[in-house]
């Protein structure tokens, strides 16, 4: 559930191969809702007798108080994007972080104790920090593009602020780089990728961006160029789908099926 945005969603051909694989019959079907009609949507979710739905930007926050109750990370984080219903009861979940904390545990990743630098301040850049709490990073470093909403996130979720234009050319003790924004082509943001190819990383043990399947990563050049291993978001959006749904029908499924689902439904646009 979303705005226009989920009508160009690839997750209906996604979830459908994951269900047919799983040998669960149903169907994922995109819904827009209007802002003023989110409680008469959480209503049709109990009254069509819905297993859950997934929330799309801009739902992710402005849903919450429609639920019944919230799992502890989606409560911590305070978005979520994952409703399950169970009876007549709806539970709020963040997948998003889940998916997160897998693709380091698949990549081998030990990130207790070590310091990590955080771009973003929207809701995939919460679930980021709170998984980086939950597993002992010290310190989260923040930053974005607006100040007030990294001090605002940092005071929520935990971490420390820093400000965007600073981190040129200044040597940065970090051991993970994670990208949680939106941008990743050298076109969407001309002027993050001159900070970004000006960091000076020394001890960067990986670069982690949460996109995937872009045609140019700046996040991508800027590991390679500096010997630094990289890795792009398709492990974590293939467990963050697996853990939904696992949530919505208590089957865990091979993450090679999810992946091969995604990578199938981008073959198709």
């Amino acid at each position: 559930m979303g705005d226009e945005r989920v009508l160009h969603t690839k997750a209906p051909e996604i979830f459908s191969a994951i269900m047919k694989k799983a040998g669960v019959t149903g169907t994922y079907e995109p819904f827009v809702i209007s802002p003023g009609k989110l409680s008469e949507a959480i209503k049709e979710i109990r009254r069509l007798n819905i297993a859950g739905a997934n929330v799309t930007t801009p739902y992710k926050e402005t849903m919450i108080p429609y639920l019944d109750e919230l799992s502890e990370g989606a409560t911590i984080i305070g978005s979520i994007n994952t409703i399950v219903r169970k009876g007549n009861k709806l539970k709020g979940y963040n997948t998003n972080a889940i998916g997160f904390m897998d693709a380091l545990k698949e990549a081998g990743l030990d990130a207790s104790g070590k310091p990590a630098l955080v771009f973003g301040t929207g809701g995939a850049a919460r679930a980021v920090i709170f998984i980086l709490n939950w597993v002992h990073a010290n310190p989260i470093l923040v930053t974005g593009r607006s100040q007030g909403k990294v001090r605002a996130i940092v005071k929520q979720i935990g971490g420390e602020a820093v400000m965007l234009d600073t981190l040129s050319d200044q040597h940065l003790p970090v051991s993970l780089v994670i990208n949680a924004t939106s941008v990743s082509s050298p076109d969407e943001a001309p002027e993050l990728v001159e900070i970004v190819n000006r960091l000076n990383l020394p001890h960067c043990e990986m670069v982690i961006d949460l996109n995937y399947g872009r045609p140019r990563n700046f996040w991508k050049e800027m590991a390679q160029s500096k010997s630094i291993p990289f890795m792009d978001g398709l492990s974590s959006v293939a467990n963050q789908a697996r853990s939904t749904f696992a949530l919505w029908t208590g089957i865990e499924v091979d993450p090679e099926i999810v992946i091969t689902a995604i990578q199938d439904s981008r073959s198709t646009q």
